[in-house]
C-alpha cells in the first residue's frame, strides 16, 4: 500500500476519532447529581453519561492524544499535547507525526493549523497558518485527517444509552485512582444526524456500533478514553488494493491537570490563509486535499 493510500484511509480513522468538537453545546446529559460532588454508587450507565457535565465542569485540562494505524503492513502514527477549555471547546496543541510537528489551535469553531516553514506551499506569501470552518464542509465521505477535533470522542459519553455500559474494575492511569467502564456507541452518534454519513460509516465498521474505553476518576471525570477501530476498505479502492486498505486503529485521549491555563486565540488575520472552500472543493471531487507541504 502506498503511504498516500495509507493515509487516506487514516482521514477515515479520524473522521470516526473526532471531527468537530466537545464543548459549547446547549444539551446537558443526564446527570448523577451535582457536577462538584462525587457519584453517587449507582447504576453503572448513569454514572458513565454524569462523566461528560463532571468533566465539562473542570472547565479546562490538559490534554494528550495519541494515534496508530496500520494498514498493508505500514502504520503511520500521531502524537498531540496541549490543553482545552472543556465549556467552550477551545484547544490548543502541537501535533507530531511521521517527522512533522504542526501547531493547531480551534477557537470558537474555527480550526486553524501552522504547517513546518518547510511544508507550506500551498499557502500565499507571508501566511504560515491554514483557516478551515468545518461548517462549511461536506459531512459525507471519509472526511481530512488533518479537520480532527482531538476532544470530540469526549463527547461521545453524552449520548449513551440504557444497557450499553459494562464496568472492567478499578485502575490507575499516570498517577490518578480510576474506574475503567467499556461502553458501544452507536455510529449514529459519530455521524451528528447526516443519514449518508452513518450508512458509510456503518459499511466500513461493519458494525452499528464501536466499543470505547472509559477510565473515571473519583470525581466522575474523564481521564483517559480509548477507540478501537477495524475499517473495511474504502470506496475508492481498487478491487487489487481493497484488502490493503483495512485499516486498524487505536486511539487514545487523556485529560489532566484540571484548572490548568489554556490561554488560545485565534492567529492574526494577517497570517492566515481560509483553506475551507479548496478542502470542500476536493472532498466533493474526491481529489487529493490542498495540503501544506
Amino acid at each position: 500500500m502506498s503511504r498516500t493510500r495509507l493515509g487516506s484511509a487514516v482521514a477515515v480513522v479520524m473522521l470516526v476519532a473526532g471531527t468537530a468538537g466537545c464543548g459549547g453545546t446547549d444539551d446537558k446529559a443526564d446527570t448523577a447529581g451535582s457536577p462538584s460532588s462525587r457519584p453517587e454508587k449507582t447504576d453503572d450507565t448513569h454514572v458513565v453519561r454524569a462523566a461528560y457535565d463532571r468533566t465539562r465542569s473542570a472547565d479546562t485540562a490538559k490534554l494528550t492524544v495519541s494515534t496508530k494505524a496500520v494498514a498493508g503492513g505500514q502504520s503511520v502514527t500521531a502524537q498531540g499535547t496541549g490543553a482545552v477549555d472543556l465549556a467552550e471547546g477551545d484547544s490548543r496543541m502541537t501535533l507530531t507525526s511521521q517527522g512533522s510537528r504542526i501547531e493547531q489551535r480551534v477557537v470558537d469553531g474555527i480550526i486553524y493549523q501552522k504547517p513546518p516553514a518547510g511544508q507550506r506551499g500551498t499557502l500565499p506569501e507571508g501566511k504560515a497558518w491554514m483557516k478551515i470552518d468545518p461548517a462549511r464542509l461536506p459531512r459525507s465521505g471519509s472526511g481530512d485527517s488533518r479537520l480532527s477535533d482531538p476532544v470530540e470522542p469526549f463527547g461521545y459519553v453524552e449520548k449513551l444509552g440504557s444497557g450499553k455500559v459494562t464496568k472492567v474494575g478499578t485502575e490507575t492511569v499516570n498517577g490518578t485512582r480510576t474506574t475503567h467502564y467499556r461502553v458501544n456507541i452507536d455510529v449514529s452518534t459519530l455521524a451528528r444526524g447526516d443519514r449518508g454519513q452513518a450508512q458509510e460509516l456503518r459499511r466500513q465498521l461493519g458494525t452499528s456500533s464501536i466499543p470505547v474505553d472509559l477510565w473515571l476518576d473519583e470525581e466522575g471525570r474523564l481521564r483517559q478514553e480509548t477507540v478501537r477501530l477495524s475499517l473495511r476498505p474504502l470506496r475508492d479502492s481498487s478491487p487489487t488494493d481493497r484488502e490493503d486498505t483495512r485499516v486498524s486503529s487505536t486511539t487514545t485521549l487523556r485529560f489532566d491537570d484540571f484548572g490548568t491555563r489554556v490561554g488560545v486565540e485565534a492567529p492574526p488575520s494577517a497570517q492566515t490563509a481560509d483553506v475551507t472552500a479548496e478542502l470542500a472543493d476536493a472532498a466533493k471531487s474526491g481529489q487529493k486535499s490542498p495540503q501544506a507541504g
